[in-house]
């Protein structure tokens, strides 16, 4: 569904300027992505939203702030999240990155034997190895599409509950083992339709800046604490 508001006007998409307020003096060089179809890019293009996909956008923004950012994207779509570790997490380590961004878990949550024990067993695996080689680790909760018009309204339920034990159990990692979190599915747009492609797996460019604003300001947070 497409949005009747741009970029520029969206109040929950960055305003101009602050983007470099908000990186002011970050100190990371090496920004490196692990994930599936999210961390690859998969968002379906929004009018008046830029087309640059959530994960190369934030890279564009922390080079703007210190250019001569190194960026890798390992991201690859309808990967679960033993896969990511198996494939993804060595090639990452080998970087040798100083900020990391881990987002997988939907594709296991999308099926109705969803093994939350498993999925936070391999997103623990992957946070604490990077953390080991000193990378600061962004965790995300992603939007609930289980509100995407195009997921069929049988399915919606079980969709529903899966994707928000997926974000509540990541948010409880997050705690546990000092990551950057990024909450969304919360976000107060979360069941608006305009945030979804019409796929009903993915999300729109509009979600996609939104998630940038969302991330900026958490790494922004970050930097802040870090500094007191």
């Amino acid at each position: 569904m497409a949005s009747t508001s741009s970029e520029a006007t969206d109040p929950y998409c960055l305003r101009e300027g602050e983007s470099a307020a908000l990186l002011r003096g970050h100190g990371w060089q090496r920004f490196v992505v692990l994930g599936d179809s999210v961390a690859e890019g998969s968002c379906e293009p929004t009018p008046g939203y830029s087309d640059q996909q959530w994960a190369d956008r934030i890279a564009t923004e922390l080079d703007a702030a210190r250019p001569g950012l190194a960026y890798l994207n390992l991201g690859r779509s309808g990967l679960r999240a033993h896969e990511v570790r198996a494939t993804q997490l060595a090639p990452a380590l080998a970087f040798g990155p100083d900020l990391a961004l881990v987002v997988c878990g939907g594709n296991d949550a999308f099926r109705s034997r969803y093994d939350a024990d498993n999925v936070d067993a391999e997103l623990t695996a992957m946070i604490v190895a990077l953390q080991q080689a000193d990378a600061d680790v962004i965790t995300v909760g992603m939007f609930d599409v289980s509100y995407s018009p195009a997921v069929p309204e049988a399915l919606r339920p079980g969709l529903r509950e899966r994707m928000r034990l997926l974000s509540a159990r990541t948010a409880k990692l997050a705690e546990r083992l000092g990551t950057v979190h990024v909450h969304l599915t919360d976000h107060p747009l979360t069941a608006d339709p305009t945030l979804y492609s019409t796929d009903g797996r993915h999300g729109s460019g509009r979600s996609d800046a939104i998630a940038t604003a969302e991330t900026l300001r958490r790494l922004h947070s970050h930097l802040a604490g870090s500094a007191s």
